[in-house]
């Protein structure tokens, strides 16, 4: 039980921390890493596949975001809108590449659901970026101990 819960809390973790939320989840992987009670590439697993998720939300939200547009509350400015659109029109689909980055990854994801980049090719760059994070992170922390 104690393992399934450890699988769960990184999952949960790598989702929460893939969406707007300013969480990590490296914290928890390198924790469940060091205890050397888990399979490092089960954790890899199931990390990525939490952050995956975490950013197909975020694919999800910037799909159907422009319906709120116009209200008083949308959290974002038509200019800050606009300027990341351009930007991702600029520098493409590739730049989902750097999702994986703190600060500008999450709203990269978010922006690829705005300017409608296809699903599949989305979750393609976004699994690519994500999971070699998460093997570099581990192979640098099992190569510490």
């Amino acid at each position: 039980m104690l393992t399934l819960s450890a699988y769960l809390s990184l999952f949960l973790s790598a989702l929460s921390a893939a969406t707007l939320l300013p969480l990590q989840s490296e914290s928890v992987l390198v924790a469940l890493l060091l205890s050397a009670s888990y399979s490092p590439w089960g954790l890899v697993a199931i990390a990525s596949l939490g952050n995956i998720l975490g950013s197909l939300l975020n694919w999800l939200l910037g799909r159907y975001v422009e319906h709120f547009r116009q209200r008083r509350w949308f959290p974002v400015s038509e200019a800050r809108l606009q300027q990341a659109q351009q930007w991702y029109a600029r520098y493409g689909r590739w730049s989902l590449l750097l999702s994986w980055l703190p600060i500008i990854g999450d709203p990269l994801t978010l922006v690829a659901g705005v300017m409608r980049e296809r699903l599949w090719l989305f979750l393609l760059i976004v699994s690519l970026a994500k999971t070699t994070r998460y093997a570099v992170l581990t192979l640098i922390t099992l190569g510490l101990t």
